[in-house]
């Protein structure tokens, strides 16, 4: 018998107290930080849905293995752990740990992008993105057409669209393309996952073009827990099996363990190619360290390495993407247009589509975020113009939508956490007519989301 409620596979162990604010306090605060989410100290935040990134809570296993770290300098146990534990899952022959994912992407895109080379991807995270820019090269989403409509039901709407990829790579030439990136599952693009039967296409399109193919693999669990569900003759493998194939697709691969391997901290960058691998060991050793630790502790390694395990558990799996498409399920009831169907690890909330009387270019994105921390104390980011509509030379343009992510933290909150957010999101939706812009009055010259200030525009 299939029962309706949604149960963690686990129990809780140890609790950390959560801080209630007054309507006041969230007011003054959300000032003070120039209207920016990044800016909140964390202790003024009720719910944390910034980010997946590092958030999630370790389990008693992964603790255990901190105990077990090594901290040797060079040829750690923990290493070699660490080592078997990556190749299970994606048997590259060459696997370069880094701090975080962001320094993977610094490296390899230092070793193979500059001035007049485009790189390609379905839609580019903001880091990648910034990585790839910062080599003078340029990146180019190329999301297929039902990505760009939020209300749109689709089962892989983190595919590529592949026959854009073979334009681009006939127009700019093999050269001028030094890799081609898919994203699983497509953060920028809702959290949608892309299908195999996509990756096989890109794969032939890139092999017809002599062009490599790279995943960034932050959130492979849960693409491949989707491909399970939904793409006809999958239903029966199992998650690992699933991943082994989709790293079998491509050359290489960046990775933020702070997602789907459920760490606090840590990355890896991984290629076949031996030449690539030199050359991004050396720039590893000057910026992040040894080839055998990369930036990390050897605890580090050692949760990485059990978390890996852990994330493609299906009984886990089956909890964490049931439990988002809950809330999901929630907005949808309440009459909030979100992007549809629901992803893995986020719900992405369509402020452009709420909030029509605010412009791209004030930022319905951002209003619609800072709106629901007022409101709750509910802490989540904007994926919209903030974030992509600044372009390389300094002119701005929307972006193709304006979105509130709000990621859900891997066993972390509990299901009244998550209906308190709906109940956040419902209130605010009521008075959303009251909702007026915003206007930036700082800005870095990199990544401005992270740290641009704003000020509220009279309505």
């Amino acid at each position: 018998m299939a029962f309706r409620t949604i149960i963690e596979p686990f129990r809780i162990h140890s609790v950390e107290p959560l801080r209630l604010t007054t309507d006041e306090e969230r007011r003054a605060a959300i000032r003070e930080a120039g209207f920016n989410l990044f800016a909140l100290r964390a202790t003024d935040v009720l719910i944390d849905l910034l980010t997946d990134s590092g958030t999630g809570a370790m389990s008693r296993d992964q603790w255990a293995a901190i105990q077990h770290g090594d901290e040797s300098y060079a040829g750690s146990p923990s290493w070699y752990l660490f080592l078997d534990a990556v190749r299970e899952l994606f048997p590259f022959a060459h696997v370069i740990p880094t701090h975080q994912g962001r320094a993977a992407e610094k490296i390899l895109f230092t070793a193979i992008a500059g001035p007049g080379q485009v790189v390609p991807n379905n839609t580019h995270f903001d880091t990648t993105r910034a990585n790839v820019e910062f080599t003078g090269a340029e990146a180019v989403d190329l999301p297929i057409p039902e990505a760009l409509v939020p209300s749109l039901e689709h089962p892989f709407k983190g595919n590529m669209d592949v026959a854009a990829l073979e334009q681009l790579l006939t127009d700019r030439g093999r050269d001028a393309v030094p890799a081609v990136f898919v994203t699983v599952t497509n953060n920028s693009g809702g959290g949608q996952p892309v299908s195999l039967e996509n990756l096989r296409a890109v794969r032939a399109v890139c092999d017809a073009f002599g062009v490599p193919l790279f995943l960034d693999a932050c959130r492979f669990a849960e693409n491949a827990w989707f491909i399970r569900e939904r793409e006809p003759g999958q239903e029966n493998r199992p998650v690992a099996e699933i991943v082994r194939e989709m790293a079998s697709l491509a050359d290489g691969m960046t990775m933020s363990a702070k997602k789907d391997p459920i760490a606090n901290i840590g990355g890896w960058l991984a290629v076949n190619d031996d030449a690539l691998a030199e050359r991004c060991r050396n720039l590893l050793v000057l910026t992040e360290g040894f080839p055998t630790y990369g930036g990390l502790a050897g605890r580090d390694l050692e949760a990485i390495a059990q978390g890996l395990k852990e994330a493609v558990d299906h009984d886990y799996l089956r909890y964490r993407i049931r439990s988002t498409e809950y809330l999901g399920d929630a907005l949808i009831r309440a009459g909030i247009p979100i992007v549809r169907p629901t992803g893995g690890h986020a719900i992405y909330l369509d402020a452009r589509e709420l909030l029509p009387q605010i412009p791209p270019l004030e930022y319905p994105g951002q209003v619609l975020a800072v709106a629901l921390y007022e409101a709750g104390g509910v802490r989540g980011c904007e994926i919209g113009t903030v974030m992509f509509g600044r372009r390389p030379d300094g002119t701005e343009e929307p972006a193709a939508l304006d979105l509130v992510r709000l990621a859900i933290p891997r066993r972390t909150y509990t299901q009244s956490h998550i209906d308190y957010v709906g109940e956040v999101c419902a209130q605010v939706a009521e008075r959303r007519d009251e909702l007026r812009g915003l206007r930036i009055t700082y800005e870095p010259a990199a990544l401005r989301h992270f740290t641009a200030r704003f000020e509220q525009l009279n309505g």
